[in-house]
C-alpha cells in the first residue's frame, strides 16, 4: 500500500486513540484549540448573561459570519447560522409555495432526513417527491446530469440535490445542474452537509436559490454550527420556522432574512461563534494540503478493498472527496458493522443501499494510513 504523509498530528484531536476512527463524515470531530475556543465563548457567556445574549448577541454573529461568508464565497448577509443540515433543510422545504400537482425532483442518493422532510410535506399538501435514480457505476458528470433530467417534468419546481451524497460520497456536479436548472426555472435547493471544509466551495459560482451546509462536520466546528445560504432574490420566499423576536422586529437590520434566523430566544451559540476558530485551524495547517492527502489515502483505501472483493468503484478518483463508499459482497450490514466496532475497535459505517451492501470511509487529517491497513485486516477476516 502507498505510503500518505497526513501533515496533521492526530493529537490535534481529541478522537479516542483506542478507537480506528474512520467515520469523520458522520459527525465531525473538533481539534483541541477550536474546542477550547467553543468553551471560552460558553464561560464568557455565563459570566454575564444578559450582556452576552441581550445586547452583544446580534454584533457577535455578525462577526462570526464575516468570515464564514469569505471562506464560502459569498456576502455574509446571504447567510443565516442554524444548528445542522436538515433545520435548514426543513426551513427551506416548509417555506416555499408548494402544493397538490406539484413535483419535487432529487436523487435516490440523498441523505434519509432530508428524505423525511419532503415525503413529510407531500403526505401534508399533496406534492410529490420523486427519488430519480442515478446509477452506478458512473463515469461523467454530463451522463450524471441527464440521469437526473429524466425525472424533470412540467410540473417539477425544485431540485434538491446533495452536493456531496452521504450514503454513496459522490460529489454531483450542482453548479451545472444549478444552471440548468435556472435556465427551465426550476428552484435549486443544495443539501451541503458534507462539504465545506472537505472540497473548496464558492457559494456565488454555483448559483443555488437556497445552500445548506455543515460547519460542524469537514469544517471541524463545534457540534450544532451549520448555515443556511439564500440567493438574494429568493430570501423573501423563506418563513421562520419558529416564530421569534425577529418576526415584526423593530430593530434594524439588514434584511427579513436576518431578522427572522438570526436570534430565536434564549439559546446557547457559542458553536457559531467558533466556526471563525475552526476556519483559522484549518488555514493555519495548511488544510489544502491536507485534503489532498486525505483524498489520496482515500483513494488507495478503495482500490485495497477493490482488490480484496474484485467488486469495481463507483466512480472515478476525481468524483471522490475525503470520503468513499465501496461496495462489499452481499451480507448483513448491521451484523458488519457491529463486528467491526467490537472485535476491532473501527468506527465506521456499514449500510445497505439499493440492495447492496456498501462500506463508507472517512478520512481526516488525524487519520493515517495505518488506520486504514487495521480496516483492511479487519475486512479480509470478515468478508
Amino acid at each position: 500500500m502507498r505510503v500518505v504523509e497526513l501533515p496533521v498530528a492526530a493529537e490535534q484531536f481529541q478522537v479516542r486513540p483506542d478507537i480506528t476512527f474512520l467515520n469523520h463524515g458522520s459527525f465531525g470531530a473538533c481539534p483541541r484549540p477550536v474546542f477550547d475556543s467553543y468553551q471560552r465563548w460558553q464561560r464568557e457567556l455565563e459570566s454575564d448573561p444578559v450582556e452576552f445574549l441581550g445586547r452583544r448577541i446580534h454584533g457577535l454573529l455578525d462577526e462570526a459570519r464575516a468570515p464564514l461568508a469569505e471562506y464560502l464565497g459569498t456576502r455574509a448577509d446571504h447567510l443565516v447560522f442554524v444548528h445542522n443540515t436538515t433545520v435548514g433543510v426543513n426551513i427551506v422545504a416548509r417555506s416555499l409555495a408548494l402544493g397538490p400537482g406539484d413535483e419535487v425532483l432529487a436523487t435516490n442518493h440523498e441523505y434519509g432526513a432530508s428524505d423525511r422532510t419532503w415525503r413529510f410535506l407531500c403526505t401534508q399538501r399533496g406534492m410529490r417527491y420523486i427519488n430519480q435514480p442515478i446509477p452506478l457505476p458512473i463515469e461523467g458528470e454530463e451522463e450524471m446530469i441527464e440521469h437526473l433530467w429524466r425525472g424533470v417534468t412540467p410540473r417539477t419546481k425544485v431540485i434538491f440535490i446533495s452536493h456531496i451524497t452521504s450514503p454513496t460520497a459522490l460529489i454531483f456536479p450542482v453548479a451545472k445542474i444549478c444552471q440548468r436548472a435556472r435556465e427551465a426555472g426550476i428552484l435549486t435547493v443544495v443539501d451541503g452537509a458534507h462539504a465545506p471544509g472537505q472540497i473548496a466551495l464558492n457559494l456565488e459560482e454555483i448559483g443555488a436559490d437556497f445552500y445548506i451546509g455543515n460547519c460542524h462536520k469537514w469544517l471541524c466546528a463545534p457540534k450544532g454550527a451549520a448555515f443556511l445560504y439564500a440567493h438574494p432574490e429568493r430570501q423573501e420566499l423563506l418563513q421562520p420556522l419558529v416564530v421569534s423576536w425577529g418576526w415584526e422586529s423593530l430593530a434594524p437590520g439588514p434584511s427579513r432574512f436576518q431578522d427572522y434566523f438570526g436570534w430565536l430566544g434564549t439559546d446557547d451559540p457559542s458553536s457559531y461563534l467558533s466556526v471563525p476558530a475552526a476556519i483559522a485551524f484549518q488555514r493555519e495547517h495548511d488544510w489544502d494540503a491536507v485534503r489532498i492527502a486525505c483524498h489520496d489515502l482515500v483513494v488507495s483505501a478503495r482500490q485495497q478493498i477493490v482488490n480484496l472483493t474484485g467488486i469495481g468503484p463507483i466512480c472515478p478518483d476525481s468524483w471522490l472527496g475525503q470520503m468513499c463508499s465501496v461496495q462489499l459482497p452481499d451480507g448483513d450490514a448491521g451484523a458488519l458493522q457491529r463486528q467491526l466496532r467490537e472485535q476491532w475497535h473501527i468506527e465506521i459505517p456499514v449500510m445497505a443501499w439499493n440492495g447492496q451492501r456498501f462500506i463508507r470511509i472517512s478520512i481526516q487529517g488525524y487519520n493515517s494510513p495505518a488506520d486504514v491497513e487495521r480496516l483492511l485486516a479487519a475486512l479480509r477476516e470478515a468478508i
